[in-house]
């Protein structure tokens, strides 16, 4: 890559600037002066100093709220070959992850970024961040075996924290529920239903805290808005 492409990608300058400053004698390759142009530079392996400082490509921060679909993994590669969530992203050239999982039955409202600090305070347990799905069951659960969710199953050997959980409509053979938890086990609301006796036949995460997926269909995704990435730092 030329040096002075390099330099405008650091955000030093625009690239016409930034031959002004290598002609003026202020930039450094390997701590080797250069006071010339045409000169190509590895990234990866160069040092590369301006007036002294050593510089480096801007990182650009990303926000991405996604509908995952049914049937596909929630990681950045799979080990057997499976289409994973990183397909929908293959323009982006920064490396983002998602915050947290989906199992690949399961589908929904799904955070992807390269900011670090955000997924921290989104998935340390500390924060207690409330995320809401929405769950298909077999059967209609009665009032007291819901309060046993409510107070918490026991799960490898831990009991879950306390959870919210409605059932929000229902008929012969199925019941529709609401449930929010905190907390971010493997399959941890499946799980639940299951310990009192009702298999998950769909399973949907609605709500990372108020934030919602609006109109978003499966598979389709957007960028966050500075206010909505605000409002999850701030939960």
């Amino acid at each position: 890559m030329r040096l002075q492409k390099y330099m405008a990608q650091c955000g030093i300058a625009s690239r016409r600037k930034c031959e002004e400053m290598i002609i003026a004698g202020r930039v450094a390759v390997n701590d080797i002066g250069i006071q010339k142009m045409g000169v190509d530079i590895q990234p990866e392996v160069d040092n590369i100093t301006v007036d002294g400082k050593r510089i480096r490509p801007e990182v650009k921060n990303h926000y991405i709220i996604f509908n995952k679909p049914s049937g596909i993994v929630t990681t950045v590669h799979d080990q057997f070959g499976r289409k994973t969530i990183m397909s929908y992203f293959q323009d982006i050239p920064e490396r983002i992850f998602p915050i947290g999982r989906l199992d690949y039955d399961s589908e929904g409202l799904l955070i992807l970024t390269n900011d670090g600090k955000l997924t921290y305070r989104l998935t340390h347990p500390k924060h207690q961040v409330k995320k809401t799905y929405i769950v298909k069951v077999k059967g209609i659960p009665t009032l007291n075996q819901l309060k046993i969710i409510q107070n918490g199953v026991i799960l490898d050997r831990i009991k879950t924290a306390p959870a919210d959980v409605k059932i929000m409509n229902n008929n012969e053979n199925t019941s529709i529920l609401e449930i929010q938890i905190h907390e971010g086990r493997n399959r941890q609301v499946r799980r639940m239903f299951e310990w009192i006796g009702y298999s998950v036949i769909n399973l949907r995460r609605s709500q990372i805290g108020s934030l919602s997926l609006g109109n978003l269909q499966p598979g389709e995704w957007r960028y966050l808005s500075d206010k909505e990435v605000h409002y999850l730092y701030s939960l």
